[in-house]
């Protein structure tokens, strides 16, 4: 049974940072390039950062030079440093597979719940 479970988020204030961690089960972890996303309210959900199972990295434009993305094969988890975060970075982040996880007898994308950032000004 796959299972995502992401922690870390929290209410940091502008310039702050947090570390999400993001532990995956019911998959095999080290072949799968990860993936963090974020949604805004109203807002579709979009890709921040990715990272082969190789270690390539690729950022969103807007984050990069404050996320970085990493992992842990032994403990099938992949994080997400942010620093320097902005308002506009509040979002309910997520982390997957890239292409995300299809579940069930329909193969419909699966998503934990996912670890609320909120970032006062």
């Amino acid at each position: 049974q796959v299972q995502l479970v992401e922690t870390g988020g929290g209410l940091v204030q502008a310039g702050g940072s947090l570390r999400l961690s993001c532990v995956a089960s019911g998959i095999i972890f080290g072949t799968r390039t990860m993936a963090w996303y974020r949604q805004a309210p109203g807002k579709q959900r979009d890709m921040v950062a990715t990272m082969t199972s190789g270690g390539s990295t690729n950022y969103a434009d807007s984050v990069k030079g404050r996320f970085t993305i990493s992992r842990d094969n032994v403990k099938n988890t992949v994080y997400l440093q942010v620093n320097k975060l902005k308002p506009e970075d509040t979002a309910l982040y997520y982390c997957n597979a890239d292409p995300p996880i299809r579940t069930g007898p329909l193969r419909r994308d699966y998503w934990g719940q996912g670890t609320q950032v909120t970032v006062s000004s």
